[in-house]
């Protein structure tokens, strides 16, 4: 079966205001929500693994010639316009199948349960 990953943007979608302000009981719905779909992922064999990234003014980039000391700066840069906040593999059917997760993934609820619309971009595996 094929692997995808399902790329959740640090762009959280609609809501105006940034996760760290909603009030705690929507921040608990919002989890709640990712917890019961990777539960049913998991459950059908679906999900292969997922992670949260850290916040994107901790990133580091690094750059090598090969030969040289690292130069490592810190990232991402203000004309960078997407960010990564976390992401989840899933080894599924096909790729409607994966659009389909990322859909679920895209309604996660956000302030007073509304869906927060959040990006996600679904990009296949490449084995071999």
């Amino acid at each position: 079966m094929p692997k995808f990953l399902l790329l959740v943007n640090y762009d959280g979608g609609l809501p105006e205001t940034p996760m760290p302000s909603w009030g705690p009981t929507d921040i608990k719905a919002h989890l709640a929500y990712y917890d019961a779909l990777n539960q049913e992922l998991t459950a059908s064999g679906e999900l292969v693994e997922r992670h949260i990234l850290g916040p994107p003014e901790a990133a580091k980039v690094v750059r090598s010639d090969g030969r040289g000391a690292l130069l490592v700066t810190d990232g991402p840069f203000a004309e960078t316009k997407e960010v990564l906040a976390g992401y989840e593999m899933v080894d599924v059917q096909s790729l409607e199948r994966a659009i389909e997760i990322a859909g679920r993934l895209s309604a996660v609820p956000g302030p007073g349960g509304a869906p927060t619309q959040q990006p996600i971009e679904v990009r296949q595996v490449v084995d071999g």
